[in-house]
C-alpha cells in the first residue's frame, strides 16, 4: 500500500535540493580545511549534517517520487 506519492515535479525539486546540499557540504569541507579559519570542527559537523539531509531527500525522491 502506497501511503505517499509525489508528482514528478515535486520529486525533481526534492532531488535538486538534495544535490544542492551535497554541493554546499563539499564547499564547507574545503573551507574547514583552511588553517587560517577557525571553527573547522563545527564546519565539518555542518557538512556532515548537510550530507545526511541530502541522502534522506534523495531517498524520498527516488522511493516515493518519480525521480530516477
Amino acid at each position: 500500500m502506497v501511503l505517499l506519492t509525489l508528482t514528478a515535479k515535486a520529486s525533481d525539486r526534492i532531488a535538486e535540493v538534495g544535490f544542492l546540499l551535497i554541493v554546499i557540504a563539499g564547499i564547507w569541507l574545503v573551507v574547514a580545511e583552511i588553517p587560517a579559519l577557525r571553527l573547522s570542527k563545527a564546519r565539518r559537523i555542518v557538512a556532515g549534517v548537510a550530507l545526511a539531509a541530502s541522502g534522506v531527500l534523495l531517498v524520498i525522491a527516488t522511493n516515493w517520487g518519480q525521480f530516477g
